[in-house]
């Protein structure tokens, strides 16, 4: 499997040795920054950042929104009509609304917010592991921030936020392919629920730290506390991203830890050639599997390598194109859900056209694999491999890309 993956990624990576035509535009193409991320530490944000879409503004206060809409086919015909490892656009052979969002914010001068309430099945997942239910089913992040004067660039923000760990976000839009990767979907959390900070070091690097409930939760399901730490480095052509999150993960005790490295490293070199590389490895002491079993709490580890290329025709085309390939290691199966060893690899060719500013639809077709029967087939039949098609419809308005 890690061969096959291998010349996957040998063949993304071989396309960026192709040059732009002469008198081609060389600048650097806008990249989508992680929706939930300070400024400071966007998601593979470019050194100088295209002009955003008209702001939607009411007094003080921006806003902007989605409908995020598809249809998918699986050829496996799964019985449970859901698409496994997807999340998010996972509901197949069928119409879907996967978000409808709604999103309001005021820059820290010095002091600022941002709500996010959504609607869809993108809601649904996202939240389905906090205990508290009730209006957070529709919250995906809300914070107040502080961004003090003569703070050299500090800021600091406290609420709910998305993870800033990954290559991509929740928002389908403002990711290069339309389904998420096995990185994003199994190895990384959605959000977090604390106090985050910020600061930059110099030009080219900033730093922060996090400390928070834990994974995926608003209410903590112990007394300890997780801490986060972030660093971002950044140059006219390259944007390099690490986070590192540590902390008890078990409900009711603080005995077993949990912990996530994540890299991603972002390429810019011209307007019609973008690439990021993203590694994630995590691994856990988990109590809960340890009924019945002796030597202490089991181990779980797992690891994610995930490649993807964005390109476009020329730099004012309304088509882009982005293979995607990666490759999932789930040593004890816990991840996955399978329950032992498992290997899944998957590659993705997604087309975009802009039809007008704010309308975008997107085909996708995507091939996954693994050495497990961890694939649905039919109502009852399980099989190594999974093939799915979707077609989807984006309208947004405000600086959601």
């Amino acid at each position: 499997m890690r061969k096959r993956f291998i010349c996957i990624l040998g063949c993304l990576m071989g396309l960026m040795l192709v040059r732009p035509a002469s008198g081609q535009d060389t600048s650097p193409a806008p990249t989508e920054p992680a929706a939930a991320a300070p400024a400071s530490q966007q998601q593979g944000a470019p050194a100088t950042p295209p002009p955003a879409p008209p702001t939607w503004s009411v007094g003080p206060i921006n806003f902007s929104g989605a409908v995020d809409a598809y249809y998918q086919y699986n050829a496996q015909h799964p019985g449970s009509m859901t698409s496994g490892l997807y999340n998010f656009d996972d509901k197949t052979n069928q119409f879907n609304l996967q978000l409808l969002k709604l999103a309001m914010s005021h820059d820290p001068d010095p002091i600022g917010f941002r709500v996010d309430l959504g609607y869809g099945r993108t809601m649904q997942l996202i939240n389905a592991a906090d205990p508290d239910g009730g209006f957070n089913q529709y919250v995906e992040q809300a914070y107040v921030s502080w961004k003090p004067k003569g703070g050299k660039g500090f800021e600091a923000d406290f609420g709910k936020w998305v993870t800033s760990a990954g290559a991509e976000v929740i928002e389908s839009y403002s990711n290069w392919n339309y389904s998420r990767s096995l990185a994003f979907v199994l190895a990384i959390p959605y959000y977090h629920f604390g106090l985050r900070t910020s600061m930059p070091l110099g030009s080219h690097f900033t730093a922060g730290f996090q400390v928070m409930n834990g994974w995926n939760n608003v209410t903590d399901n112990n007394s300890g506390k997780t801490v986060g730490f972030t660093g971002a480095a950044t140059s006219s052509k390259a944007t390099w991203n690490i986070n590192y999150i540590y902390g008890p993960e078990n409900n009711g005790t603080n005995t077993g830890k949990t912990s996530l490295f994540d890299t991603t490293v972002l390429l810019t070199p011209t307007a019609v050639i973008n690439a990021y590389i993203n590694y994630d490895y995590g691994q856990s002491h988990d109590q809960t599997l340890a009924a019945g079993q002796s030597g202490g709490l089991p181990f779980a580890a797992w690891q994610a390598f995930a490649a993807a290329l964005k390109l476009t025709p020329s730099a004012s085309s309304k088509w882009t194109f982005s293979p995607r390939g990666e490759w999932f290691q789930d040593r004890q199966g816990v991840r996955t859900g399978f329950g032992a060893r498992a290997i899944v690899d998957e590659v993705t060719f997604t087309g975009e056209y802009k039809m007008v500013e704010g309308l975008l639809w997107r085909a996708e077709y995507r091939h996954d694999w693994s050495d497990q029967k961890i694939f649905q087939s039919g109502a009852v039949g399980a099989s190594t491999k999974q093939d799915t098609l979707t077609i989807g419809f984006v309208a947004f308005f405000g600086p959601m890309r």
